[in-house]
């Protein structure tokens, strides 16, 4: 269906897809970034911008301890921002837990807006969320560190409470974790939890409850900081021969 548009021009591309991969996520790791360069080998164009809405909230199966096909596809989806020239939208806070396809689209739209006006158009605006960028163990609390944090870290509740962080210890078994702001860093810690190795935030289908942004507006993008239990890691696309 793409291929007749092919000797066309345009500016670029704004790409909302993956839903149907979720179950071999680890394969789209390659899968993502080689349809983006067959793209821009095929149209000659050179590496024009591609950008992306990462995977909203969506009510499915698994979680930390089982494995979470949906997370991992999310995974997959902000590794390819190693491709140049490419850009994500996080939507954990518009989508619908029961609707695959979420009616609110003008949000989505704003946002891919927002990445468009900064690395196309080289406006000055915030056009992402914070991003994780790296973790000290203290005692029994992580202190989590933030790329794309804009004019600072906030959350929407009113006392103060982060909600989507887990945390787990060496036997990587995680716990719902209490977690604040402090500083522009988030702390995350859990009694059940003395020792803790590993954070995981929004790693779940329906990451609906995931609430720190930024104060622009932009919602964190979900992310783990260990490389345990890939659920997806061995599933492969087949195709069956027809008799």
């Amino acid at each position: 269906m793409v291929n007749p548009l092919i000797p066309y021009a345009f500016k670029g591309v704004l790409w909302y897809q993956g839903e149907s991969n979720a179950s071999r996520s680890y394969q789209y790791r390659k899968a993502f970034p080689l349809l983006i360069q067959n793209w821009r080998q095929r149209w000659g164009q050179g590496d024009f911008p591609f950008y992306f809405v990462q995977l909203a909230t969506f009510r499915t199966s698994g979680n930390s301890n089982e494995g979470c096909g949906w997370a991992e596809l999310r995974e997959a989806q902000t590794l390819t921002l190693k491709v140049p020239n490419t850009g994500m939208c996080v939507t954990t806070d518009v989508g619908n837990p029961n609707d695959i396809h979420p009616v609110n689209k003008q949000t989505v739209g704003k946002r891919l807006a927002a990445v468009a006006l900064r690395n196309l158009y080289d406006r000055q605006v915030v056009c992402n969320g914070p991003m994780y960028q790296s973790m000290e163990i203290k005692g029994n609390t992580i202190e989590l560190t933030f790329s794309e944090t804009g004019s600072g870290l906030i959350t929407p509740d009113k006392y103060g409470y982060l909600k989507g962080f887990e945390i787990a210890g060496a036997d990587q078994v995680f716990y719902y974790a209490k977690a604040g702001i402090s500083n522009n860093k988030v702390i995350v810690m859990c009694d059940k939890v003395p020792s803790p190795a590993a954070v995981r935030f929004g790693w779940i289908g329906d990451a609906s409850d995931n609430n720190l942004f930024n104060q622009e507006g932009f919602p964190a993008v979900p992310f783990r900081t260990d490389d345990w239990k890939m659920v997806t890691r061995d599933a492969k696309y087949t195709v069956e021969k027809m008799n």
